[in-house]
């Protein structure tokens, strides 16, 4: 039987060792709501690589602090987050497999007690608060 599962993958310049992709998952683990990675984060994720995932996809994660879907997303809007994403990236990468990383806002979907911003004012529904309208410099 010819299966490609177990093959390696060439996609431009990037190979990954077979074709098996971790999806992202919010995980909800980011115990002191500042957005940083936790042991959790470094356990979950390496052990996936440890399991031979070729490509293991990082949670959806906040570009912005007012973007989160809660407080306990993991966070890519400073410098600190660095250390701790570069950790599971390097954790990944020793067993041979890929790291990738989901980029999130949540826009209106975001379930936070300070205000919110989205593309438009208009609530998800009637159990989500009304975002603030998004200006050009919000999005730059």
């Amino acid at each position: 039987m010819d299966t490609k599962l177990f093959s390696p993958i060439t996609i431009k310049d990037l190979t990954i060792k077979n074709r098996i992709v971790m999806s992202p998952m919010c995980m909800y683990s980011c115990y002191d709501q500042d957005g940083k990675v936790t042991p959790f984060h470094l356990t979950h994720y390496e052990s996936r690589a440890i399991g031979q995932v070729g490509l293991v996809m990082l949670e959806a994660t906040s570009v912005q602090p007012n973007g989160r879907i809660s407080y306990e997303d993991l966070g890519i809007w400073s410098d600190e987050h660095i250390p701790g994403l570069k950790s599971i990236s390097e954790r990944i990468h020793s067993h041979g497999s890929k790291s990738a990383i989901q980029l999130a806002h949540a826009g209106r979907k975001a379930n936070l007690s300070e205000p919110i911003l989205a593309p438009t004012a208009d609530a998800f529904n009637e159990h989500f608060q009304q975002p603030q309208s998004m200006t050009e410099a919000d999005i730059h």
